[in-house]
């Protein structure tokens, strides 16, 4: 059987990112989107990258950013990955020179195949409730039944997943991975440890405790 991978975004705290660690997740996500309650400064972020033990892939979200803004976060941090949230096109994804991830706003998106043509080099897409001018972490979760059977990139599943549906969301779509932020958290950017801790066993069937960390 092949593993599902979790990433956790999102993350705003030293102790968050260590919990997630603790707990088997192989990603976390650092928002870099100053209108979200989940955004972190670069100063932040590196003290969040400094307590991560390795083995775990960083990944830093934008929104239609101004690309120098993208540069200037990167020469300050080693992020291993890039997520664009907005509607930036290919060219601009790849300019960085870094992997990238695409989101795909399910709200908006019906042709997902299409779009994801769009972006050839991505490594893979996000599929997220978001669109119609919201940028995601809503809780809210989009009609699984729209994810097409066949797309050219691996899939990452996104949107109101939390502990008690992400079993059946990844018998049902069978996802690369899954995306997960407000579905683990007290307040947005406030992750639960014993949350996290549920969310994995959904997605594993095997404890891992957060609160070890």
């Amino acid at each position: 059987m092949r593993r599902t991978r979790v990433k956790l975004c999102g993350i705003t705290r030293v102790q968050d990112a260590i919990a997630a660690a603790h707990a088997g997740v192989d990603a976390i996500g650092l928002v870099f989107y100053p209108p979200s309650p989940r955004a972190v400064t670069t100063d932040q972020a590196a003290e969040i990258l400094a307590a991560l033990p390795p083995l775990v892939t960083t990944v830093g979200l934008f929104v239609d950013a101004d690309p120098q803004q993208v540069r200037t976060v990167l020469a300050a941090l080693p992020l291993d990955m890039l997520q664009f949230h907005g509607a930036e096109p290919a060219a601009y994804c790849t300019s960085f020179g870094r992997p990238y991830i695409k989101a795909v706003p399910m709200a908006d998106i019906d042709d997902v195949p299409a779009y994801s043509r769009q972006h050839p080099a991505a490594r893979a897409v996000l599929l997220d409730s978001h669109g119609a001018g919201r940028v995601g972490g809503t809780g809210e979760r989009f009609d699984w039944q729209r994810i097409p059977q066949q797309l050219d990139k691996p899939v990452i599943l996104a949107g109101g997943l939390n502990p008690d549906n992400v079993t059946t969301a990844i018998r049902q779509v069978r996802p690369y991975a899954v995306d997960v932020s407000s579905g683990v958290e007290l307040a947005p950017g406030i992750k639960d440890n014993e949350r996290i801790t549920a969310f994995m066993y959904g997605v594993t069937g095997t404890h891992h405790d957060a609160t070890n960390a």
